[in-house]
Parts: C-alpha cells; structure tokens; sequence
C-alpha cells in the first residue's frame, strides 16, 4: 500500500515538471486539456485551490516565492508530496516505515494544514484584490 500511495504523489511532480507555469498565476491545469476553473468562470473570482497546480509547476523549478504567490496552500501541499512521496516509496522497498510512523490524527493534521493554508490565502486574496 505505502509503495502504491508513494507512486502516486510522486506522479504530480513528474506531471508538474512537464506543464509551464502560466503568468497569471492560475490556470496551469487547463495545459492537461482540463476546463477553466468553474468557481471562477461563475463567480468572477478564484476558488481556494486555484493556483495549486501552478504551484507545483513552480516549485519543480525551485521558484519557491513564485509558488507561493500563486497558492500558498498549494505550496505546502507540493512540499508534503515531494517528501512524502520519495519516503513512502522508500518505506515501501524496505519493508517498514522509517523514521515515523504515520497515523490517522498526523495526516487528518496535515491535511487540515493544508486547507486551512488555501483557505487563509483564498480569503486574503478576496480582501486584497476584491
């Protein structure tokens, strides 16, 4: 399980490294063939996650500023998977968890972190910029 969950966080890096952050910060996703974001496209503003993918596609790249200007939480997120990733495959090919051993509270933590993270920068980016 921890070799197959590992494959799969590490799959949106080698994606990232692929895709070309766009200029505005948001929309990198729509390179995968993927719509605009609904919530912006009704709404006129973007949703808590818009910028994510951009983030990873800037952090790939080592331009951590970059990735934080475009979601912070997208940002977090794209470091726990860089670590995460390579570590539970690592897990994986030795047959027990190194270093820690996950539970349900540490990653519902993290997980929350992360929401909270998109939540804060959605809610500043509303206050900011209207």
């Amino acid at each position: 399980m921890a070799a197959l969950l590992g494959l799969a966080l590490v799959c949106p890096w080698a994606v990232a490294a692929w895709l070309r952050p766009d200029g505005r910060g948001h929309g990198t996703h729509q390179q995968l063939g993927l719509p605009p974001c609904s919530f912006e496209v009704l709404f006129g503003q973007r949703c808590p996650t818009c910028g994510s993918t951009t983030a990873f596609a800037h952090l790939i790249r080592g331009h951590l500023l970059a990735a934080c200007r475009a979601n912070v939480g997208g940002t977090l997120l794209g470091v726990l998977v860089a670590v995460g990733g390579p570590w539970l495959l690592a897990c994986a090919a030795r047959g027990r968890w190194i270093g820690l051993v996950p539970t349900n509270a540490l990653v519902a933590w993290l997980a929350g972190l992360v929401a909270a993270a998109m939540l804060v920068d959605w809610a500043v980016r509303l206050v900011a910029f209207g």
